[in-house]
């Protein structure tokens, strides 16, 4: 039971310090700032991985098939799907992001 209220309070404590870097982020429109922050927070792996992640979804929204991103950027097919399922949801964040991107 006790260890149930400290992984239950451990679960509230990162999402109210998720949402925290989010407000800050959103608050902040310097990129360059944000471009540090980035590479103090993450790990050059970790960056790659964020920076790949968001390159994927770029292919998808442009026509890429999944097969062609895998093997240009030497991706999974399981993570290019994720991606693939996540930009087709109703209301998906990938795709609002995306259009600020066209604007």
């Amino acid at each position: 039971m006790e260890q149930d209220k400290a992984v239950t309070e451990r679960e509230e404590k990162l999402e109210a310090a998720m949402r925290e870097i989010c407000q800050l982020l959103s608050d902040n429109h310097n990129p360059d700032f944000i471009y540090d922050f980035f590479g103090c927070l993450f790990t050059p792996a970790e960056l790659k991985d964020f920076a790949m992640r968001w390159l994927l979804v770029r292919e998808l929204d442009a026509g890429t098939t999944q097969r062609e991103i895998a093997r240009k950027y030497g991706m999974s097919l399981c993570k290019i799907t994720r991606g693939s399922r996540e930009l087709k949801k109703p209301d998906s964040a990938f795709r609002r992001l995306l259009d600020l991107t066209k604007r």
